[in-house]
């Protein structure tokens, strides 16, 4: 018998994609990413009954792009990865690290910064004024996973990683030496004080030297269909993005 991944389900569900339009994206992201795969809906059902207990680096790599989580945090069966690596010909040998993805224990070495991979876990935090609540200034933070494919960052909160409940975050980047450029994507909580509201806009922000922190500002619209800004920041917890490591800092930022 086989076990259903029910994560993988649960992530799909949360992108509010049908098991049609989930394949759809991932053959969007492999054309993107100059790989074409021709993810169907019957591979989702089969992934998600657990028939197929685990996708090939083509579509590891795709699943991570649209997902913003790691091919390891998916619900797949550890056991049946191999590490795989890029052999220069469009296939991949067991070796090295998951579809390009550093693992490190502990904080990541000045050395290992340098790579220009900023993969890993990292604390985000922002802050915004309240109109409707006399202009005060409140903060947001989230754990997320952050995914480097060539020049693009995706990243993802971990479900139970937001300062405030329930309100997931996504970010969609490009990296141009420094500077780092993109959108972000957070889905307030329903019983929260946003009841459920959600909020996108632009984020551009600076990566340090060493390449653990980046600080930038984001722009969005208000309540009212004001544009707003305010700062933001992102500080690499571990560069790490092994399940132990996103058990870890799967909680709410302190």
């Amino acid at each position: 018998m086989t076990a259903p991944n029910s994560t993988l389900r649960a992530v799909r569900m949360g992108l509010l994609m049908s098991q049609d339009e989930f394949a759809r994206a991932l053959r969007d992201a492999g054309d993107a990413a100059g790989a074409p795969n021709d993810a169907s809906k019957r591979l989702v059902q089969r992934w998600e009954a657990g028939t197929t207990a685990a996708p090939r680096p083509l579509y590891a790599r795709a699943l991570e792009s649209v997902t913003g989580m790691p091919i390891e945090a998916l619900g797949f069966p550890a056991s049946t990865f191999a590490r795989v690596s890029d052999d220069g010909r469009g296939g991949h040998d067991l070796e090295g690290s998951p579809v390009g993805i550093p693992v490190a224990n502990g904080a990541p070495s000045p050395q290992a910064s340098h790579r220009g991979n900023y993969s890993g876990v990292w604390l985000s935090t922002y802050e915004y004024v309240s109109s409707g609540r006399n202009n005060e200034i409140f903060t947001g933070k989230h754990h997320v996973v952050l995914l480097q494919h060539g020049n693009r960052l995706t990243g993802r909160s971990l479900p139970n990683a937001s300062l405030n409940p329930d309100s997931p975050l996504t970010l969609d980047l490009q990296l141009d030496g420094s500077t780092v450029t993109g959108t972000w994507t957070e889905q307030t909580a329903r019983d929260g004080y946003y009841q459920g509201a959600r909020y996108f806009g632009a984020l551009q922000m600076l990566a340090e030297p060493t390449g653990r922190r980046m600080a930038g500002k984001w722009v969005g619209f208000g309540r009212d269909f004001d544009v707003n800004t305010g700062p933001w920041e992102l500080r690499l917890m571990d560069a790490s993005t092994s399940k132990a490591t996103l058990d870890q800092y799967n909680r709410r930022p302190e």
